[in-house]
């Protein structure tokens, strides 16, 4: 029955996931804010130019920088760069649970990368014989462990910043408190059952492989039942909250941010703002 939870769970995310990424891809075009300096214009960013220096710019091609825009993303996926900049009381409690749940990404990863390696007779152990077996056993230890541990401190730190400062109370919804309750259940949930029961994670991997071979497995302890609930509970809330800013946050730099195509008459750019401009207003002042 629990394997059943988790498959429509999965089911769930993956599916809101995709219509929520493909809705926000369809959106009419946004009205770009063109700010400088943008981190792909190849030799202009670091002093905020742009081609639009150049005379007759738009009969010249556009130079960029794949691996500057690279750079600059993932300082900020990393690093909450721009939490930090603009907020930095909320970034020491928001980093380190960003972190935390980028670890236990890592935990799902190398949980399904164990149960696929069994498949093919890689015995998962911290004396198998095989190193590549070895080295996914502590892997798994040293990424699950601290995310565990990162994630619930964060949390706990997010939920007591909104409810002690009036500032972060006036725009905190029902929804978000809960959405950090959800989150505290669900770490504490999950370092309580690798402290009391699953120190080496195998228990995980055994249900995780059972998953992949749509196998029954036999009875599990309590305390992993209630953590992979909560994990199914989680996977089947997420795509309807604005949690899903990990998808947004995609579209919010590169087609608002770092949107500087030029717009070229009869070009794609004419077009879709043509087709916005031709829009109906469905309300009135």
């Amino acid at each position: 029955m629990l394997q059943i939870v988790i498959y429509l769970s999965i089911a769930i995310l993956l599916g809101g996931t995709i219509y929520k990424t493909v809705k926000i891809s369809r959106m009419p075009i946004h009205l770009r804010w063109d700010l400088y300096p943008i981190p792909h214009e190849k030799g202009k960013a670091h002093y905020g130019g742009s081609y639009y220096e150049e005379s007759n710019w738009w009969t010249k091609p556009v130079h960029t920088s794949l691996s500057a825009e690279i750079m600059e993303i993932s300082k900020e996926i990393l690093g909450i760069k721009s939490l930090y900049r603009n907020n930095r009381k909320l970034w020491y409690f928001s980093y380190p649970f960003h972190i935390g749940l980028y670890l236990l990404t890592a935990l799902l990863a190398f949980l399904f990368l164990s149960a696929i390696s069994n498949l093919s007779g890689v015995v998962i152990s911290a004396n198998a014989p095989n190193i590549f077996g070895r080295a996914i056993y502590y892997t798994t230890i040293i990424v699950g462990v601290p995310g565990w541990i990162l994630g619930l401190l964060g949390a706990a730190g997010l939920l007591i910043m909104r409810l002690s400062k009036s500032d972060y109370r006036r725009y905190s919804t029902k929804s978000d408190y809960f959405s950090l309750i959800l989150l505290i259940a669900l770490l504490a949930s999950g370092l309580y059952a690798w402290f009391s029961v699953d120190r080496s994670f195998a228990i995980l991997r055994d249900f995780t492989h059972s998953l992949l071979m749509a196998k029954s497995i036999g009875v599990l302890p309590a305390a992993v039942q209630l953590e992979l609930i909560l994990v199914a509970f989680f996977f089947t809330y997420l795509p309807f909250t604005h949690m899903t800013h990990f998808v947004g946050k995609f579209f919010t730099y590169h087609r608002v941010r770092w949107q500087d195509k030029p717009n070229i008459a009869g070009g794609k750019i004419e077009s879709e703002v043509a087709h916005a401009l031709d829009g109906k207003v469905g309300w009135q002042a």
